[in-house]
């Protein structure tokens, strides 16, 4: 069975043809920041087009998302997707088969599936992009909650808030390439979006007084995040995603931040970089399938 497998990212779309096993037979990205939930419904509907041997449809995205009826009740860097029925809406206009999982999910369930968690019992996965996601494997079990909300890490504190404005002080507001670039573009007095995360780090790597410390900071506050999630799970693994792990010396550099903590647990980049959204939707898709229809 080949499946037509999405990924919809904070700034981009991940579209590829998956089977079975596993195997991503072609993929194709589009650019979709800024765009709306119109312009990305579009672009999933054209690459359908383009693959019409695929028999069903499989999405991650960010968010909360009800991984049975595939309502997204809060869209996360994706706010027109705000209390919308997308695995219902692809269903009606496709006529295929459909399902949609959270993004951090998908990339668990990738590792689970075909990566290097294949054996573990006990491990997390924190997702690292526009936003900051996270899930939990416990016992075996891929734990959601009573809501579908478990494993929001970019929820965590990371300083107490002196108001009812508590975004500022979590860890989806210091631990992504979002607030990466926005403190560096602050501090160097530049336009935000003249910088990427790129920019950020080969500056760091220049030894940029400005992005030594900004970067700094990032580790310093990934650090204690994943402090307080092996204090919490006590798991055998943490898989981090997302393009930072494309950074030859990114596990060395948290490392180094890491050794006060002492934190006796493996931190691994995932396995499948950014396919592994693709990977782990098809997977769930696949699991929600009758026997004979996979």
């Amino acid at each position: 069975m080949d499946i037509a497998a999405f990924d919809i990212g904070g700034t981009s779309l991940k579209m590829g043809v998956t089977n079975a096993s596993g195997e991503i037979l072609k993929s194709d990205s589009v650019d979709i920041a800024q765009q709306s939930r119109e312009k990305i419904l579009e672009e999933i509907l054209a690459w359908l087009k383009k693959n019409p041997s695929c028999a069903g449809i499989a999405v991650s995205t960010p968010g909360y998302v009800d991984p049975g009826t595939g309502f997204i009740s809060m869209g996360g860097t994706i706010p027109e997707f705000d209390q919308f029925h997308l695995k219902q809406w692809l269903e009606e206009k496709t006529s295929l088969p459909a399902s949609v999982e959270n993004d951090a999910h998908c990339a668990l369930l990738a590792e689970r599936w075909l990566g290097n968690a294949q054996q573990i019992n006990d491990f997390l996965m924190l997702t690292i992009g526009t936003g900051l996601g996270g899930a939990a494997f416990c016992n075996g079990v891929l734990i959601r909650g009573s809501r579908n909300r478990a494993g929001e890490f970019g929820c965590l504190l990371t300083s107490r808030p002196d108001d009812s404005d508590i975004a500022p002080h979590t860890m989806g507001n210091s631990c992504t390439m979002t607030a990466l670039r926005e403190n560096y573009a602050r501090q160097a007095k530049k336009p935000v979006d003249e910088i990427t995360g790129k920019d950020v780090f080969d500056a760091f790597d220049n030894d940029d007084d400005i992005a030594t410390q900004v970067v700094s900071d990032f580790y310093e506050d990934l650090s204690a995040c994943l402090y307080n999630l092996a204090s919490v799970f006590d798991p055998q693994t943490i898989f981090i995603g997302g393009g930072i792990t494309e950074r030859k010396p990114f596990l060395d550099e948290l490392a180094g931040h890491l050794d006060k903590y002492g934190i006796d647990i493996r931190i691994e980049p995932a396995t499948y970089g950014n396919d592994s959204g693709m990977l782990g939707a098809s997977y769930h898709f696949l699991q929600n399938q009758p026997a004979d229809d996979k």
